[in-house]
This record gives structure tokens, C-alpha cells and sequence, in this order.
């Protein structure tokens, strides 16, 4: 939530009756004589969606093609991952090479400042929300698989070898079959007449069949797992390594070299044109020095790519590759009560309002 911290300030004089400052309520940073906040560093939360499949052998797997005539079964456990989607959201942290402080001087009129719990300035005389990062989505467990043998009849539950379990489960399963195409055919003696109740009797023979079957074919379970990571980028780059990603192990640290590198490829679009030095501008600069100092962020190219896809390639404006400038102080004197908001990920101004 928002911090507000509201300075009241009068000049002490003889025809005043008393002199008072509010501070409300005391932070770290903060002091009787003012506010201390920062401006941020675009930083970016990447969350990575991928999906994980496990393939097991079923029990009877050795006899799969000697009574089903099922070939090519799994015969050994298998763990295949792979990424169905990256996002990026941006949000600021505080830049702590850029801290600065609002102090209280008899002829501005008492700022109200927002501030983020972390202490950036969002506002200065106008209200500002705190914006937070939407939970990231769920991860989907894989569906629970049917027991087996709680469709296997006494016979085969009582046989006395796993060659004789698969022939018999085998021949369960045809006669599921069977019983499935009378009742299609109409030749079922308990044949219903009702078209819903024969639908009914149809899924759950099929049923039947399907997990009997898994003893032979296998099964496969698939599960969507998710994964957060942060950065905040310093410097532009070409290809650095973000983290890694295995087929077998699913998302791993960028220095576990298991995995095939995601990359991140961060690049400024705009010139921000040089300073021109100038006497008369160096004077004026010199009389601002004590205003609000705030971010001209920088539009910068966000790549995420691997070696063979690309995932994300967009255009965010960033605060760190930007320049710093300073709103003036005489824009929150008593005659100029200026409402601003600021962005909260880049520190530039969002509205300015008299």
C-alpha cells in the first residue's frame, strides 16, 4: 500500500501564533526536514510455462505384442519437458545510486508525497495507487490414473505368475470388446432401449478396457508446471544467458550447463540527444537543483530467444537507460500548486496537472 507522508510547514513569525510540522507516519529515510525517495530501475519478472509429460511402462509391457499385438511400448520410465509460453512484465525497484530528498522550505505550500513501500516517488500532491505484479498462473497437477486392478476380475487377481495375469487381463479385455460391439450391433441380451443409457454403458466398458489396456501400452501423464525468475538489466547486451532449459529436467539455473540456454538480448532504440554546454542553461539548472528530480526513461528492445525459437520481442521503455531531469521547485510553491504521478516502473512522468 501507498505510503503518504504529509509535511506541513509555516514560517515562523510574530504574527504567527504557532509554527508546525506533521510527519505521517516516520520512515526509514525520512526525516523532520523532509522526504528521501528514489527513482527506479525497470526491472522484469519472467514467468516460464512448460509442460512436463512422464511416459511409464506398464506391468505386463513384455507381453504387450504377444496378446494385443501392441508394438513399440515404453519399456523404461521417460520425462520429456518442453516451455508452451514466456511472459514479461516489467515493475521497478529502487535505483539506489538515485536518492534524493523533498525538504520543507517556508514558502512552498506542504507537498503530499507517494511513496511505494520500497520508496519510490509515485506522486507529489495528487493521489497514486501502488501498483503490484498479478499472481502468476497455476501450475495444473496431471489427472490422476485409474487403478488397475480395481477392474481385474477375482481370476486374474488370484493368478499365480505375471504371464498368467497379462493372459488372462488380455482376454478380459477382448471380451470388454465383445460385450462393447453387441451392445452396438443390438445383440446385447441386456440391451437397453434408452439412447442415454446405452451411451453410458458404451464410456464405461470403454473405460474398462482403456485402463486394462495401460498395464500393457503404459501410461502417460502431462502436468503444467511454473517459473518465476527476476532481472533487472544494468547495460545493453546481445546474448546473455537468462536461464537454461532441459528436456529431461525442465528449467535450470543459467550456469547448469544440463540445459540449452535462453538468452535475453536488451538494446536501446532511442538516442537520448548529448548536453550542449551552455552558460545560461547551467544558471538555471543551478536554481533547480533543489526541485523534484525525476527519470526520462529510454525506449529499449527486449529479446528472449533460444537457439531455436523466438519467444518475446518487444519495446519497453526503461528508466536506467534513460536520463535523470529536475521539475522545479517554484512548480510547488504557494502560487503554483502543481499535481504530479509518476510511472512507477520507469520513474518518468505520468501526469502533470496544474
Amino acid at each position: 500500500m501507498k505510503r503518504k507522508l504529509l509535511f506541513a510547514f509555516c514560517a515562523l513569525s510574530a504574527t504567527l501564533l504557532h509554527a508546525q510540522t506533521e510527519v505521517e507516519p516516520f520512515v526509514p529515510g525520512t526525516t523532520l526536514e523532509g522526504v528521501s525517495y528514489f527513482l527506479p530501475r525497470t526491472a522484469f519478472r519472467v514467468t516460464v510455462v512448460a509442460e512436463k509429460t512422464v511416459t511409464r511402462p506398464g506391468d505386463f509391457f513384455r507381453y504387450a505384442e504377444r496378446y494385443l499385438r501392441l508394438k513399440d511400448v515404453p519399456q523404461a520410465e521417460n520425462v520429456e519437458w518442453s516451455i508452451k509460453s514466456i511472459t514479461l512484465e516489467p515493475y521497478g525497484v529502487p535505483d539506489k545510486e538515485k536518492a534524493y530528498s523533498i525538504k520543507i522550505k517556508s514558502k512552498t505550500v506542504a507537498p503530499l508525497v507517494g511513496l511505494s513501500k520500497d520508496g519510490i516517488l509515485l506522486s507529489i500532491n495528487a493521489d497514486a495507487e501502488e501498483e503490484t505484479l498479478p499472481a502468476p498462473p497455476k501450475g495444473e497437477a496431471a489427472a490422476k490414473l485409474e487403478n488397475p486392478r480395481d477392474y481385474m476380475t477375482q481370476e486374474i487377481l488370484a493368478a499365480g505368475s505375471t504371464a498368467k495375469m497379462a493372459e488372462l487381463c488380455a482376454q478380459e479385455i477382448y471380451d470388454i470388446r465383445e460385450s462393447r460391439n453387441a451392445l452396438i450391433r443390438g445383440e446385447a441380451d441386456n440391451t437397453p432401449k434408452d439412447g442415454e443409457q446405452l451411451k453410458l454403458m458404451l464410456e464405461q466398458l470403454d473405460k474398462q478396457a482403456s485402463v486394462l489396456e495401460s498395464l500393457f501400452r503404459g501410461t502417460q501423464q502431462t502436468s503444467k508446471e511454473v517459473f518465476t525468475l527476476h532481472f533487472v538489466p544494468t547495460k545493453e547486451t546481445d546474448r546473455e544467458v537468462l536461464f537454461r532449459f532441459s528436456s529431461r529436467l525442465g528449467l535450470v539455473d543459467a550456469d547448469d550447463l544440463a540445459g540449452e540456454p535462453v538468452y535475453v538480448s536488451v538494446k536501446r532504440t532511442e538516442s537520448l540527444p548529448e548536453a550542449v554546454p551552455n552558460e545560461q542553461t547551467a544558471k538555471k539548472k543551478e536554481k533547480m537543483e533543489r526541485g523534484v528530480y525525476y527519470n526520462v526513461p529510454a525506449r529499449t528492445k527486449i529479446t528472449l530467444f533460444s537457439a531455436q525459437k523466438k519467444f518475446i520481442e518487444t519495446e519497453i521503455p526503461m528508466g536506467q537507460f534513460g536520463s535523470v531531469e529536475i521539475l522545479s521547485n517554484t512548480l510547488f510553491d504557494k502560487k503554483a500548486t502543481t499535481r504530479v504521478t509518476f510511472f512507477q516502473s520507469t520513474g518518468g512522468t505520468k501526469d502533470v496537472m496544474e
